[in-house]
């Protein structure tokens, strides 16, 4: 009878006692990663502004037709743009941001996929299982997702198979091709290294894929904030910033 009695008294508090949800190298590495991509972004825009004119092949410059073109004043005046205008030059400091905040992103994304490997996480967090991928689940997700059906609760403590696979592909290929095509723009590692640069057919290719690279990061960040919003944004951010949250947040 005394121990019913404990039970039933005890039983609430643990229930709502706080649970891991994310690891802190998890939590690290994603806050350190969405500070250099807005850097990366708001500099690279401003790079992009200077020559507004994307190429296919090794080289490209005021004199050759471009492969697309984004139609905004440039921030130098040789730049053929239509406008007889230009822009103030912010080159200098959006350049160095630009670089600074690549090499944080690069050794933050290494710790986090070293970590991942190392504990397990890809593997028990990301890796789809089985059952998700039959097409039948693939197309109940994907209406659920353009829906915008508020995530049931035990997403709280896992992630759907979009989901999933969706975060390898930023990890696993945009993000490696991110650094590469960042790197092949680079004329000192270019010298040393120059099949870098001549596999992606030349440095105008390089720019023109990190600039399509750059968009399809910026897509994915903002379905990936609405989702947080629609699936309960402080209960997310909770979790993402203590690393906890707690049990019957979790699981109802």
């Amino acid at each position: 009878m005394a121990d019913s009695v404990l039970a039933a008294d005890f039983a609430p508090a643990e229930r709502a006692a706080p649970r891991v949800r994310h690891a802190a190298m998890v939590r690290v590495t994603h806050w350190v990663a969405a500070l250099c991509f807005f850097a990366l972004l708001v500099s690279g825009l401003e790079i992009v502004v200077s020559h507004p004119r994307f190429y296919w092949g090794e080289t490209g410059n005021d004199l050759t037709k471009p492969l697309f073109r984004i139609p905004i004043p440039a921030s130098r005046p040789l730049v053929p743009t239509g406008y007889d205008y230009v822009l103030p030059d912010q080159n200098g400091w959006s350049r160095a941001l630009h670089f600074q905040s690549a090499w944080a992103v690069v050794f933050a994304g290494l710790a986090y996929v070293l970590f991942g490997l190392l504990t397990g996480h890809f593997r028990r967090n990301l890796a789809p299982r089985g059952a998700d991928l039959s097409g039948r689940a693939l197309r109940a997700t994907i209406v659920d997702h353009l829906r915008f059906k508020r995530p049931d609760e035990a997403e709280a403590w896992s992630y759907n198979v979009l989901q999933r696979l969706s975060y390898l592909l930023v990890v696993f290929v945009v993000f490696p091709l991110m650094i590469w095509t960042g790197l092949a723009m680079s004329p000192a590692v270019v010298s040393a290294l120059p099949g870098i640069v001549t596999t992606l057919g030349g440095q105008q290719s390089a720019r023109t894929i990190h600039f399509f690279l750059t968009w399809f990061l910026v897509l994915f960040v903002a379905v990936h904030v609405m989702m947080i919003c629609l699936a309960g944004f402080r209960k997310r951010m909770r979790a993402m910033v203590t690393g906890r949250v707690a049990a019957k947040e979790g699981r109802g």
